[in-house]
């Protein structure tokens, strides 16, 4: 951090001649089915869009009306959000095919019918399928089943060459400065009431049926989004693989009390959640950024880590745009390839316990205030105003996005850059500012119908884009070949599904630390 424009160059160009060509992204995306009226659709997981279990990219997240869509790692952008837009026009065609229904455009959700009348993903009869689904009734005993109906983008990132020790500086660079991110593209600055009834929630009314905070950039990554009391009692380090994991694993393989009071069956049987630690498994600890590996089939995440290091960052707190037609465009991509490029290229010294808590604290204060006049963020120690850390961040990012162009070709990132430059220069400009500006000019102040009428838009303009036969014909082979492979799993399921449980979540699984290291 504080590096001269100069210095953070010439590291750029002192990676190996082949890295940025190799730089690789790729995008999960997940959205809410619901009705014309803006109420959440309660219909099974369309069997047209395949088997969610086996999928490559149509998929669902925490509930069977959440779906995920999930392109290929890319070295183009551009091609990354072709592939993001073609799965999005099967999904729209296939809706419309069978009814109504289309894809919420906002992170915060629709209206929303009581907690247990919301349905968790399903996703079959093996024990693969069930391990989901009981894992998703857990995290609704554990934060409720509407905070998991969230919905967000999923930004992942590699580099050719990094290795275990660099990967993880630029994502403590990365904790340090994601309040950046959050201000430049939050657009959750408001919610449905149903949201939050029956709850503590610090929001004002707004109108009617709508809650928000006249300076939020993102409810979805604040005190009512994905956070956890329970979890805000691990101080996880990210100082290395071996720091990370240790804190990983004690969080996987140590009972918590309030969750051992909900048990693993109730009294008829039926299973409550995978297990009574503090985390069921890797995927349920939440935070902005994660180190990840493709995984075996079986394999757990951790366990990957440890045993072949991390190969791609998965950048978590990403609010979907609901001005864009599938949540994120190009300039948006680029700029985040700029910002985790100058993650890894600063200087990253090690977090310390006192860090970690005062990057917790950053993060909520830009969530819910991060467009307010003079906002203040905690910085070494130090007050420091979130638009001047941010413009020393956006204009380090300049010589990158110079150097980025010559070495790719184009202007694509000088122009990513100079668009941050002027986004945080102009508040009323940001994502956030123009959701609220929209709700009161056109929708009496109604996130619910502002949210429904862009929804609407977007559909109308994904379904007008051109779409050949060859297309449909290979999406409906790929939805034909998952319900197939689904079939094939159950059929060669033998093991009792209790004995597959505790296998699975047995520590001895969790691999070895310092193996990648």
């Amino acid at each position: 951090m504080g590096l001269t424009a100069d210095r953070l160059v010439e590291r750029l160009l002192a990676l190996p001649r082949d890295a940025l060509a190799g730089m690789r992204c790729g995008i999960e995306k997940e959205s809410l089915r619901v009705l014309p009226g803006g109420g959440l659709a309660l219909t099974p997981h369309p069997t047209a869009l395949g088997s969610a279990l086996t999928h490559p990219h149509i998929t669902t997240d925490f509930s069977e009306s959440q779906l995920e869509l999930i392109t290929r790692p890319h070295t183009e952008i551009d091609a990354c959000l072709a592939e993001l837009t073609e799965i999005h026009q099967f999904v729209y065609r296939t809706l419309q095919a069978a009814g109504d229904e289309m894809l919420w455009v906002g992170s915060m959700p629709c209206g929303l019918p009581p907690d247990e009348n919301i349905p968790i993903g399903s996703y079959g009869a093996s024990n693969i399928a069930r391990m989901k689904s009981v894992y998703r009734m857990g995290l609704g005993h554990r934060y409720g089943r509407r905070m998991q109906t969230i919905s967000g983008i999923h930004y992942n990132w590699s580099l050719p060459g990094l290795d275990n020790t660099r990967y993880f500086g630029l994502i403590r660079n990365f904790r340090r400065q994601s309040f950046l991110l959050l201000t430049l593209f939050g657009a959750s600055p408001a919610v449905c009431t149903s949201f939050v009834a029956g709850r503590d929630h610090g929001l004002e009314l707004l109108a009617g049926n709508t809650l928000y905070l006249p300076h939020a950039t993102s409810l979805r990554m604040g005190n009512l989004g994905y956070r956890s009391e329970a979890q805000a009692s691990l101080a996880v380090s990210y100082n290395s693989l071996d720091s990370y994991g240790a804190s990983l694993q004690q969080a996987l393989t140590r009972s918590y009390p309030a969750y051992e009071a909900i048990g693993i069956r109730n009294l008829g049987g039926e299973y409550n959640q995978l297990a009574t630690s503090l985390l069921q498994i890797e995927n349920e600890f939440y935070g902005t950024i994660r180190p990840k590996r493709v995984i075996h089939p079986g394999e757990r995440p951790l366990h990957a880590l440890r045993e072949r290091g991390v190969e791609y960052v998965e950048v978590r707190c990403m609010d979907l745009d609901p001005f864009l037609p599938v949540g994120i465009d190009a300039a948006v991509m680029r700029f985040l390839d700029l910002f985790l490029l100058h993650c890894l290229l600063a200087d990253s010294p090690p977090d310390t316990p006192d860090e970690i808590a005062a990057l917790g604290r950053n993060q909520q204060r830009t969530a819910a205030r991060g467009r307010e006049p003079g906002l203040m963020l905690e910085r070494a120690g130090r007050e420091v105003a979130l638009i001047d850390w941010g413009a020393e961040i956006v204009e380090q990012c300049a010589p990158l996005a110079g150097a980025l162009d010559a070495a790719l070709g184009g202007g694509g990132y000088r122009d990513a850059q100079r668009a941050a430059q002027a986004a945080l220069a102009s508040p009323s400009s940001l994502p956030s500012a123009r959701v609220l500006a929209a709700m009161r000019a056109d929708f009496d102040g109604s996130y619910v119908r502002c949210t429904r009428a862009l929804s609407k838009a977007t559909r109308a303009h994904l379904l007008e884009l051109p779409w050949s036969d060859e297309a449909q014909q290979r999406y409906a082979a790929l939805a034909a070949q998952s319900l197939a492979q689904q079939r094939q799993i159950e059929a060669a399921d033998a093991m009792p599904f209790e004995a597959y449980r505790q296998d699975y979540l047995s520590p001895r699984r969790l691999g070895l630390p310092s193996a990648a290291d």
